[in-house]
């Protein structure tokens, strides 16, 4: 099972769409990799839970299954870069500094997207685009999947 990790700030809505939208349309399609998520300023807005009502609304909206506990948002480390196969960070104006000022050994070997958080565009707006670009990688990753078969 290969590893794909995503990148948001807080590792609170959008990062945590894109794991678990990723992982339901990996299982519908088959596809054997599995989405982690992490967060480049986890704590910086304090204690706001441990995963946006919005994400939670947006995939019950898809008849995604959001079962159990949510745990809290997790901060990016070497080791979960190092044990990604993947790592797709959801807004490159945002996050390619971030991962400069942090992971500067890291920063190119990222895949930076453009979906916008909260403070430029609402949720019925930017996940859309979110869930868009996963359908992308999800198709790519089958091409590449079956290319190497």
């Amino acid at each position: 099972m290969k590893q794909v990790t995503f990148l948001c700030s807080a590792n609170y809505y959008r990062s945590r769409f894109a794991e678990h939208f990723f992982n339901w349309l990996a299982n519908q399609e088959k596809l054997p990799w599995r989405a982690d998520s992490r967060g480049l300023l986890v704590g910086h807005w304090g204690n706001i839970g441990p995963i946006s009502q919005y994400t939670i609304e947006a995939l019950q909206a898809r008849h995604i299954p959001v079962i159990g506990e949510h745990r809290y948002p997790k901060s990016l480390t070497l080791t979960d870069l190092a044990n990604s196969d993947l790592v797709v960070a959801v807004k490159e104006n945002e996050h390619r500094a971030m991962m400069a000022n942090q992971f500067p050994l890291w920063i190119d070997q990222v895949e930076y997207w453009h979906v916008d958080d909260l403070d430029c565009a609402l949720p019925e707006e930017a996940l859309p685009v979110l869930e868009e670009n996963i359908r992308a990688l999800v198709a790519r990753l089958l091409n590449q999947e079956s290319a190497a078969a």
